[in-house]
């Protein structure tokens, strides 16, 4: 059986796509704009490019398939992805047809949520593979999730379980993308925690971010919190350790709910580490109840984006050993 994939990460801004081998993890990396805006043929037309690129360098070798990770919701059977957010005029597509038809094989295509193949990625590459059960936090421009029980990602009954980002918080709280009150995104997704942060430094004229942002807090980012709070900037640490303490929120009630121990941490906005992971700890101990305190723990993700091109490729793995098995 052949142990290469070609996993593909899809998102808004660019396409990233590469050749991994199932042991010892990406052999080659391309990527290209996506130009959203486009259209999905043309998107789709650059997805084929890149694939037919990582085609001609698995030299001596077949590939098993190709495993996609797309924004929005996915269909049960993982092949169309269903109103995904940033990309334009897709409201229902079928991947799995049109790259087939575009690439000219009958390769299996598997297309999945980007949330549910970063924590794929994790398990088998990542901070999740020491646990066959963990639950998978992508702090970014959204707050996604994804729930690994042995191993496997738990999709629910139509392939949309793990939406952490939409768990509310506070019922009469800030309204996220999706239109729910008080959502863990609606506070601690990128726009959101800038625009928090703008209000919430705009009277500390002695921060950092006042000179490091020239004095135009809308250009406010998480990494620059970050930066400033390496240099000990008490309102960026302040902001941060808000934004963990309602991570913590929210991760408590995913304990409680699905008593699943240890929970891991991924997307840009988790680099800023301890300053958010710490007061989320100290937050979510507080709120899961006695009997399930014993081995919580909240682990850094360090994969970054490769998380998602990984867990993309083992989603080919994943379908290759079940077919291998029934037959």
């Amino acid at each position: 059986m052949t142990n290469l994939a070609i996993g593909v990460d899809l998102g808004g801004t660019s396409i990233k796509a590469a050749l991994i081998n199932r042991d010892s993890g990406i052999v080659e990396l391309r990527s290209s704009p996506t130009l959203a805006h486009e259209g999905p043929d043309k998107v789709i037309d650059r997805i084929s490019m890149l694939i037919n690129d990582l085609s001609a360098e698995a030299v001596g070798d077949s590939i098993g398939g190709i495993g996609i990770g797309a924004p929005g919701a996915v269909n049960w059977e993982r092949d169309t992805v269903i109103n995904p957010p940033n990309l334009d005029g897709w409201q229902r597509v079928n991947l799995q047809v049109e790259l087939q038809d575009r690439l000219r094989t009958n390769l299996p295509v598997i297309v999945e949520n980007d949330a549910n193949v970063a924590g794929l990625g994790s398990a088998h590459y990542g901070a999740g593979a020491p646990h066959n059960s963990f639950i998978f936090v992508t702090l970014g421009t959204g707050v996604g999730g994804v729930i690994v029980y042995n191993n496997k990602v738990f999709r629910g009954a139509t392939g949309g379980a793990g939406e952490i980002g939409h768990m509310t918080i506070d019922y009469e709280g800030p309204i996220d993308h999706a239109g729910v009150a008080g959502s863990i995104e609606a506070y601690i997704g990128q726009r959101f925690l800038s625009k928090h942060a703008k209000y919430r430094l705009h009277t500390k004229t002695n921060s950092l971010i006042h000179k490091m942002t020239n004095g135009d807090l809308n250009t406010i980012t998480p990494k620059i919190l970050y930066e400033a709070a390496e240099k000990g900037d008490e309102g960026a640490i302040e902001v941060l350790s808000w934004a963990g303490h309602k991570l913590g929120c929210v991760l408590g009630s995913a304990v409680n709910l699905l008593d699943i121990r240890k929970l891991i941490i991924g997307g840009g906005v988790s680099a800023a580490g301890s300053y958010i992971l710490k007061p989320a700890y100290e937050t979510l101990v507080r709120f899961v109840i006695p009997g399930l305190r014993d081995g919580l723990e909240i682990i850094r993700e360090t994969l970054g984006n490769e998380a998602g091109i990984l867990g993309a490729a083992h989603l080919v793995f994943e379908y290759l050993d079940e077919h291998s098995y029934s037959a």
